[in-house]
């Protein structure tokens, strides 16, 4: 076989990282724009999107925090999206253990339901929800919102753990149960241990979906009591007047504990991604 030239090889690096480099661009950018124009003023930012921001300042922050009451949908977002990643993995778990170690006649109809229901738009379950919610008087309250989100986690999360069980030797378990541990012993000493990356992967994509999600939130509330930090984000937007220097300080305030979240979780997610591609 004849060896690539050197010049090929070169030019197949360079346009590599070229692509690479453009990719962390396209990503980056507009989180950039979005943080340098919090610092602007409304004059600012009319007269020119691109310019660098005159002086650093917090203004805009005081008053993005004193338009809307987006410290009271923040803390309602933290309980609803920490209540919903603890039900979703307490649930997903279990379930996805079971469908990836054992075999019971109920099995391809759980493993097709949950495949269905990842195909289902938001919209075609809006009135079904809304008629239940009201019927048990859950309308426009936080036990409503963790149900909902819980159960919209449950099939990609469902499908990630059943993935990250398998790559799990069986061999474990066979030796736990020769050791004379039982069922639930292995799973919560044994299994859930390893499981961890799998656990971490699912928690980090449940908060990025949750956090950002509008649809319900906005759908299933009607008053301050509910509403997550998305929703805020509708107070600096008028059919009149649009408050630019606060709403892009809100937006930063609003992204901000996502990109956090995966900082602290990255190397949870990293090992449930390279979990198998080396044995030995």
């Amino acid at each position: 076989m004849r060896e690539t030239p050197f010049i090929l090889r070169v030019l197949a690096g360079v346009l590599k990282y070229v692509f690479l480099i453009l990719i962390v661009f396209i990503s980056l950018a507009p989180l950039l724009w979005v943080f340098l124009s919090s610092f602007k003023d409304y004059a600012q930012i009319n007269s020119s999107a691109l310019d660098l921001p005159e002086s650093i300042n917090f203004n805009n922050y005081a008053a993005a925090l004193k338009y809307a009451p987006i410290m009271k949908y923040f803390l309602n977002s933290l309980v609803i999206v920490g209540s919903s990643i603890l039900i979703t993995l307490a649930l997903v778990a279990m379930c996805a253990y079971v469908v990836s170690r054992f075999r019971f006649l109920m099995k391809p109809l759980i493993v097709t339901l949950i495949s269905i229901s990842l195909m289902l738009p938001a919209q075609s379950i809006s009135q079904p929800l809304f008629s239940i919610f009201s019927a048990l008087k859950i309308f426009d309250t936080k036990t409503g919102l963790i149900l909902v989100y819980s159960a919209m986690g449950i099939p990609m999360s469902f499908f990630v753990m059943v993935s990250y069980y398998k790559t799990i030797p069986t061999e474990l378990e066979e030796s736990s149960y020769i050791d004379g541990a039982g069922f639930l012993r292995t799973f919560f000493q044994i299994i859930l241990p390893l499981a961890k990356p799998g656990l971490a992967t699912v928690a980090m994509l449940q908060f990025i979906n949750i956090w950002n999600e509008f649809y319900f939130a906005l759908m299933l509330t009607s008053g301050d009591r509910a509403r997550t930090i998305p929703i805020a984000l509708n107070y600096y937007m008028g059919t009149f007047a649009n408050n630019y220097s606060a709403l892009f300080a809100a937006v930063v305030m609003t992204v901000a504990p996502t990109i956090l979240f995966f900082i602290l979780m990255q190397k949870q997610v990293i090992g449930s991604l390279t979990t198998g591609a080396v044995k030995g």
